[in-house]
């Protein structure tokens, strides 16, 4: 071996264990900030009252758009969950985008759609519409039937009928608790610099579901779903929370959000050039509030939840995370004029560097990281400083921050009351972090090589659905 690849491993080891050692710093700040807003936040959440807030009237209108594409097993446990809501005045609009299969049937059946119109509130560029139909039994509930053109096109359809100033964003294979939309608009009524807020996402499999409701949460039988459940964990309550509270929100799921429909459309609706179109126009409304110095806030809220279903086969998974890492790099070199730039405080001096350098590049480094660590132990030039070094950074660190927000999860929300399934998931912050998280990092970085080549393919994966409903289980309202 020659001087120059000695000199070569070395410095890669060196460079993945100050990686390693940085990451988890940062991870170890963010959960700290994490507790320490949770735990105002439960404390303040003894004193709200929700039914006195749909009671009193102060709530804004909101528009729910759901697009839906081969969403014929979950949709209309989705649509019934949004009908019953606890909400003073809403609206639903589901946009089938083109779905080849019978989404748009099984919503008719069940909701006695017929044909309507109504006059556009905005004029975002879109396929072309096919039909547009309202339901005879529950006329809050639209239909918007299209040319396939993607989720974000789906989005703008949906947007362009919308006309109440707030709309939420969810995904048709996902189910919103009763008393989620009125929890996810209240810091629209507390700040009026809201523009943007998000919701907590928690996997639905393996709990039980009736007539469009969670009514006992469970871990799910799959074990691979399982993991994912800590994941979900560790990056809403630590992550999501802690960056919302330096104000330094960079994205708002695509599975549960609420907007200002004015600002989403002067900023130009969902950009249909990237799937990562939630991340995207998150970064944007940074961009389009500060360039027109209008005072804004995105924002994170952990208490309302949406339900969604998670792949349980490796294709599926690897094919959604592939698509997550394409929306990360496209959205993050679409805006670079964010880095490091003191115009948009936290969300560009700190936010921005952090997916960068870490969620964008850290699988790579991940990757080359282990890979070289192998090469190291095979040669034999490795010391047990070395090894321990390598060992504590890159898993024993994992797995207490994995355990971490499992703790987070106990002292605050308590969804999993199972002392069965708390173990399971202590268990699970140490199995994800000998194998399971190393394959998340090889399908991340094949995420980054196929955004360079600028890729389309969506990625989606097989939908279960989450049971067999009954329309009749859904009560009818009343036409405003």
């Amino acid at each position: 071996m020659t001087a120059l690849f000695w000199s070569g491993l070395w410095l890669i080891n060196t460079i993945v264990l100050v990686y390693f050692a940085v990451l988890n710093t940062v991870y170890l700040l963010t959960s700290l900030l994490a507790f320490r807003f949770l735990r105002r936040y439960v404390h303040r959440l003894r004193t709200l009252d929700v039914e006195s807030l749909i009671q009193s009237g102060s709530a804004p209108p909101v528009t729910v758009i759901v697009p839906a594409f081969r969403e014929e097993a979950t949709c209309v446990q989705t649509v019934r969950a949004l009908l019953t809501l606890r909400y003073p005045d809403y609206e639903v609009i589901v946009v089938s985008d083109g779905s080849p299969d019978r989404t748009l049937d099984v919503l008719t059946e069940h909701f006695t759609l017929a044909p309507a119109s109504r006059l556009p509130s905005a004029e975002l560029p879109t396929r072309p519409n096919r039909g547009l139909f309202r339901s005879r039994s529950h006329p809050q509930l639209w239909v918007v039937d299209k040319e396939n053109g993607g989720k974000s096109d789906a989005l703008n359809a949906g947007l362009n009928i919308c006309r109440t100033p707030l709309f939420c964003v969810i995904d048709a294979d996902s189910i919103l608790e009763p008393d989620a939309l009125m929890r996810a608009t209240r810091p629209f009524l507390e700040d009026e610099r809201s523009v943007a807020v998000g919701g907590i996402i928690r996997i639905v499999n393996g709990s039980t579901v009736e007539h469009g409701r969670v009514r006992e949460v469970r871990l799910p039988t799959s074990f691979l779903a399982r993991l994912q459940v800590l994941e979900y964990l560790r990056a809403f309550l630590s992550a999501r929370v802690a960056w919302a509270e330096v104000n330094g929100t960079l994205i708002i799921s695509g599975a549960f959000g609420v907007f200002r429909r004015d600002i989403v459309v002067g900023a130009g609706g969902f950009a249909t050039n990237t799937v990562g179109e939630d991340m995207e126009l998150v970064i944007r409304l940074h961009r389009y509030c500060q360039a027109r110095r209008l005072p804004y806030r995105l924002t994170f809220v952990p208490d309302p939840v949406a339900w969604t279903e998670c792949p349980e086969t490796l294709r599926g998974l690897a094919r959604q995370r592939d698509r997550w890492q394409r929306g990360l790099v496209e959205s993050l070199v679409r805006h670079w004029r964010m880095l490091f730039n003191p115009r948009y405080g936290t969300a560009g001096t700190l936010a921005f560097p952090y997916y960068l350098l870490f969620e964008m590049l850290g699988p790579l480094v991940e990757v080359v990281g282990y890979v070289a660590f192998i090469v190291t132990l095979v040669l034999g030039a490795w010391s047990p400083a070395y090894v321990a070094a390598f060992l504590t950074l890159a898993i024993v660190l994992g797995i207490a921050l994995s355990a971490a927000a499992i703790a987070l999860e106990e002292l605050t929300f308590r969804r999993y009351s199972r002392w069965s399934d708390l173990r399971q998931l202590f268990w699970l912050a140490v199995v994800e972090n000998l194998g399971y998280r190393q394959l998340n990092s090889l399908w991340r970085v094949r995420g980054l090589f196929t955004a360079l080549i600028r890729s389309r393919r969506w990625g989606s994966a097989p939908r279960k659905g989450f049971e067999s409903p009954t329309a009749e289980d859904v009560p009818e309202r009343a036409a405003a």
